[in-house]
């Protein structure tokens, strides 16, 4: 055999690429997020842009070897701006048949795909669906394959560890990262440090996974196969200078809350109930005591949202989270906290619908849910995060809003947003500025229901302030007084009120800003939410060929940004590409009589870049 100094004399320069998309899928006890998250940590600490999708399934713990219990995480990274977790996989690692026959499709024409032979057995085939083998018959003749033992190598490389059969399998992911590292010139340290502190009380367990994770390396490094395997370089971005860390829709959004409140001089009282994909946020505020919050897992989803109410009547900053179904369930208590004209911050995280749906997968289906979806006319602010990193941003506005003017709001993200990750320029928490609460102490004149004249929002009495005792509830309440009111005129003047209340809101946002292009043309791409990323690379791409569309996207969903009307008023075409059946659609088409065109997906996945590029080149041929 060659030695490793001749092998790599002979081998091709490593192909330099702009950007990659690599997969890793197996079956949802491999290992693939795990393996996914220490490659992110590779790639951020290379300098790299990137972004994630982990992709997983609703089963706790499905059937061994079958496609529904396929997990994934998809990886784009590269040495300029990226905005999507990317379309086409450039790179595909198939720990076994299932996962190659679900995400076969999504591997480019002449794309790599590196597969462990030692798990194709005619019982795995036949499980994942194939026909026959598809290592052996033509359904791989347009891929680049990478046949390799990687059961086989594993139980090698772990053999002295003393492991039995099954543990040492369980490394496999980690003898695949090592040659994926190599693959892409990646430095392999951070992840042993980072098993060595995983296992720091099970030392054989850290020495098991470190030599498997170097075996796939070495392998890389001394493989003398037909065509060998392919290597590539992908330079670091050109990037604003600053400290850089990834960071999930999650925990962006859990520390915008945080910083939220003590910009507004509030303690945080969580009160929520686990639920797909909305948990990690009780997770993370969970471990955040030490900054004045306090978490309250509930025994249901009403309890959850109460505690949050009685939390902010107490002069706290109540927040609640959940997605879709649970939202449905906190709906009659939303209504209260509108009537009753509290600060309350509802946090849904959307998921796959209706009822459980899809749990695991993405949708944007809860936007009417979000803006008409509560008994009577009961208007709250609704905003929409577009990215992991500006769940920060949006979340310190949403505190604001709640707070100025003593409403509940609404803060839209999704599954994709939740679990997906991305660098994140680490603000200086210091440049937020404060807007902080001003509890009402005066007696003289006092009712609960005394309105600032320009904000119309209610003065906060905090409960057991001498002279300032005073009850509220669902029951209507008198303009004036704040008693109970059962007279007409009063209740048409409180319904009025309330509403005038939120529609004010629009004149302390933002006018709507034009993302990409001019303002106004033959196409507006319209979106919000998630679909940022795809929608910003279609139109970028298209009018780099000249053509006159532009970008629009919404973070202000309700009310709109006062400017809107007239902005999508200047285009020909207004597109809205949505991942549910056209709900903002609807909304656009109900306030601004604009013919708003739809392009919907509810798949359970994002939209692809070259899916909104499509639609668009479709509007311009017509």
């Amino acid at each position: 055999m060659a030695s490793t100094a001749a092998v790599a004399e002979i081998r091709t320069p490593r192909e330099a690429r702009e950007s990659v998309v690599v997969r890793f899928a197996g079956d949802s006890g491999d290992g693939m997020q795990l393996t996914g998250g220490q490659f992110t940590q590779a790639a951020a600490l290379a300098g790299n842009d990137l972004a994630t999708f982990p992709d997983f399934p609703a089963e706790i713990r499905a059937p061994t070897g079958t496609t529904f219990g396929v997990s994934s995480f998809q990886i784009n990274f590269g040495g300029r701006r990226i905005k999507t977790s990317g379309d086409a996989i450039d790179v595909l690692v198939a720990m076994n048949p299932a996962a190659l026959k679900v995400e076969l499709g999504n591997v480019r024409d002449g794309g790599v795909i590196i597969v462990d032979v030692g798990s194709f057995s005619d019982r795995n085939v036949k499980r994942a669906g194939f026909a026959s083998n598809p290592l052996e018959d033509k359904t791989l003749n347009a891929y680049r394959v990478i046949e390799i033992d990687v059961s086989a190598l594993t139980m090698e490389a772990v053999k002295e560890s003393g492991l039995g059969k099954k543990d040492a399998l369980r490394c496999k992911n980690l003898w695949t990262l090592g040659l994926v590292y190599w693959m892409y010139a990646r430095d392999r340290q951070p992840t042993v440090d980072w098993l060595n502190k995983k296992f720091a009380k099970q030392s054989g367990l850290a020495t098991a996974n470190i030599a498997a994770l170097n075996a796939g390396h070495a392998f890389g490094e001394t493989a003398e196969m037909e065509g060998d395997v392919p290597t590539y370089s992908v330079a670091a971005a050109k990037i604003e200078p600053g400290e850089y860390r990834t960071v999930s829709g999650g925990e962006a959004l859990a520390w915008g809350l945080v910083v939220g409140a003590h910009k507004a001089g509030l303690k945080i009282m969580f009160g929520s109930y686990p639920i797909t994909p909305a948990s990690p946020i009780l997770h993370i505020l969970a471990r955040l005591k030490q900054y004045g919050v306090v978490t309250f897992q509930a025994e249901d989803e009403i309890a959850a949202v109460c505690s949050a109410i009685g939390a902010s009547f107490a002069g706290h900053l109540g927040i609640t989270s959940s997605s879709g179904p649970g939202i449905a369930l906190k709906g009659e208590a939303i209504g209260l906290a509108i009537s009753t004209e509290l600060p309350l911050i509802v946090v849904n995280s959307q998921r796959a619908g209706p009822s459980t749906g899809l749990p695991t997968k993405t949708e944007q289906s809860d936007l009417y849910q979000a803006v008409y979806g509560r008994n009577a006319d009961a208007p709250l602010v609704v905003l929409a995060s577009r990215s992991p990193s500006d769940c920060f941003e949006t979340a310190v506005e949403v505190v604001r809003l709640a707070t100025k003017y003593m409403t509940p709001v609404m803060l839209l993200t999704d599954g994709y947003i939740a679990n997906a990750a991305e660098p994140w320029l680490i603000p200086d928490v210091d440049d937020v500025a404060p807007f902080g609460v001003k509890f009402r102490t005066e007696v003289e004149g006092f009712h609960p229901f005394h309105r600032d004249e320009k904000t119309l929002a209610r003065n906060w009495a905090i409960p057991g302030t001498p002279g300032l005792e005073h009850r509220i509830g669902g029951i209507e309440k008198d303009y004036d007084s704040g008693h109970i009111s059962y007279d007409a005129t009063n209740h048409q003047r409180m319904t009025d009120t309330r509403k005038a209340k939120i529609d004010g809101i629009a004149n302390d946002i933002p006018e709507q800003a034009v993302e990409q292009g001019e303002t106004s043309g033959d196409i507006a791409v319209v979106g919000w939410g998630s679909t940022y990323g795809p929608i910003d690379r279609a139109v970028s791409n298209v009018r780099a060929e000249g053509h006159a569309v532009s970008h629009i996207h919404l973070r202000h969903i309700w009310p709109l940004p006062r400017n809107l009307g007239s902005l999508l008023a200047s285009f020909k075409t207004v597109l809205v590409p949505e991942m549910n059946t056209g709900q903002l659609v609807t909304v656009l088409r109900a306030e601004y009589l604009v013919p708003a065109e739809k392009v919907s997906k509810v798949s359970g996945q994002p939209f692809k870049i070259a899916e909104i590029e499509s639609a668009i080149r479709a509007r311009l041929g017509a």
